[in-house]
């Protein structure tokens, strides 16, 4: 590991001399490789510098505590809490060099589905929206709507919107799945608790070299919109349909007035769409690999419970239950998203061993 890590540093000193060479930003292809493998780098080469001080810290305690033996007494617990920190920085060490994802930088594509429960599936689905969105600008991360179909009390029956930001699949991979929902309906008038569902999924949104699209394989259909617009909704044939004849899937977008940026949306929501099937497709294959992953992504899994009378949200992957629902409706929801990513890094670390 250690041979790994002095590696893994040199490099990052060679690349930081590169980048500081006059004239290396005309090459702008060059620059941005660099730049992003310099990133990919430093976390690692940040933790094993402080695990060298750390060493070399304990090393020259040691030394004076075996000349010295009054200074043996007085520097114990010094010695005993560096230690726990050696050792703990290890541990970081260690998970900073399972392999990553790849796709853990880039940006996201979240699509929100009501499921069961009619309207109040609907009015969470929104809720949920919102939620990811005010945890994406508390990272002052970009949010772009890509497209919607809302329900006449406000919810949504589906949504997609993209989130831009580094490392945004990282922090938000692990939402994919049913979201479950109880409480007592607005619209309910003798005060009985429902139970409603809404799927959420959570793509990585990937580079054109990534996703081969043969125009040959897609339908593109223009219609009418059928939301609200006035006049403009009668006359311009803007909405676009997309299907992609291989695989049957469906892309929509009419929330702009431009057809040719409702054909950009709706690309950029097929591309993702595209990369996750093929990758589902992969997973299948080389299912043992996902045995130590936070559930498996699949649409269909129940990951969490939202209890509003308890004011309780539970996540049934990791038997972790907040009891601050008020607060993680409003987008904080990082000490979950941390303790998935925990759980996730922990189990793969388990199995390497």
């Amino acid at each position: 590991m250690f041979e790994r890590l002095e590696e893994m540093k040199l490099r990052s000193q060679k690349i930081a001399e590169e980048l500081a060479e006059p004239g290396i930003a005309a090459d702008q292809s060059r620059f941005k490789a660099l730049t992003k493998e310099l990133a990919s780098l430093s976390d690692v080469v940040e933790a094993y510098d402080e695990y060298t001080k750390i060493r070399n810290d304990l090393a020259e305690l040691f030394a004076l505590s075996e000349k010295d033996e009054d200074f043996r007494a007085l520097a114990k617990d010094e010695i005993a809490e560096l230690k726990a920190r050696l050792e703990e920085t290890e541990q970081k060490l260690k998970i900073l060099l399972l392999p990553r994802d790849p796709n853990d930088d880039n940006n996201v594509v979240m699509e929100i589905r009501a499921g069961a429960g009619g309207d109040e599936a609907g009015l969470f689905g929104a809720e949920l929206a919102r939620m990811y969105k005010y945890y994406a600008e508390s990272n002052r991360w970009k949010v772009e709507d890509l497209s919607s179909n809302v329900t006449e009390l406000g919810g949504v029956k589906e949504m997609v919107f993209l989130i831009q930001g580094k490392g945004a699949y990282r922090k938000l991979k692990y939402e994919s799945g049913v979201h479950r929902v109880q409480r007592v309906p607005a619209t309910e008038s003798q005060g009985r608790i429902h139970t409603s569902t809404v799927t959420v999924a959570v793509l990585p949104e990937v580079e054109d070299v990534e996703v081969n699209i043969l125009d040959k394989d897609l339908k593109i259909d223009t219609f009418r919109s059928g939301g609200a617009g006035g006049q403009h909704v009668n006359k311009t044939e803007s909405a676009i349909r997309i299907t992609h004849l291989p695989t049957g899937i469906v892309v929509i977008c009419e929330d702009e007035r431009s057809q040719i940026k409702n054909r950009e949306k709706a690309m950029k929501v097929l591309k993702s769409r595209l990369y996750d099937f093929y990758q589902t497709q992969k997973d299948k294959e080389y299912s043992e690999t996902r045995r130590t992953q936070v559930g498996t992504g699949d649409r269909s899994e129940r990951i969490r419970t939202y209890n509003f009378p308890q004011g309780r949200v539970t996540d049934h992957r990791i038997g972790l239950s907040l009891y601050s629902l008020d607060k993680f409706m409003e987008g904080d929801i990082e000490e979950l998203l941390e303790a998935l990513l925990l759980y996730e890094q922990t189990e793969r670390l388990k199995a390497t061993n």
